[in-house]
């Protein structure tokens, strides 16, 4: 378990997983997959576990970092919005393809998700909705 602080506040526990980096936080979760990865059904139950781990019964955010490129495929996207803990869902890049990718996903998702190309604009937006 790697603990420590970070801007973002305290990481709770961190997640090497063979798709990527899952970072815990105390009511957020920030993911940043591996290049070339497929986020696929197996992989997002995954990440589910995860939350349910740490999120049961609690209100939380997430995080995506897309700094790299890879795939997800839209259905799991019906998974996530019965996650009625899952307040917020944030989409970070620079890149403009990411951009017309999120107003795809965005289709499938159908709950309070957004595009930012800042790190921190993002957490402020999720920990807004968190407490809403």
């Amino acid at each position: 378990m790697n603990s420590g602080q970070s801007k973002n506040g305290l990481v709770v526990k961190e997640y090497m997983l063979e798709s990527g980096l899952v970072k815990v936080y105390n009511d957020y979760v920030i993911s940043i997959f591996n290049e070339g990865t497929t986020i696929t059904l197996e992989r997002l139950l995954q990440l589910l576990r995860i939350m349910e781990i740490h999120y049961e019964n609690k209100n939380f955010g997430y995080i995506s970092i897309r700094k790299n490129s890879y795939a997800i495929d839209p259905m799991i996207y019906s998974y996530l919005r019965e996650l009625d803990c899952l307040k917020a869902f944030a989409i970070v890049s620079v890149k403009e393809i990411d951009m017309y990718n999120f107003n795809i996903e965005k289709l499938f998702y159908k709950k309070p998700m957004k595009f930012f190309i800042d790190q921190e604009n993002a957490l402020t937006w999720v920990k807004r909705r968190i407490r809403s």
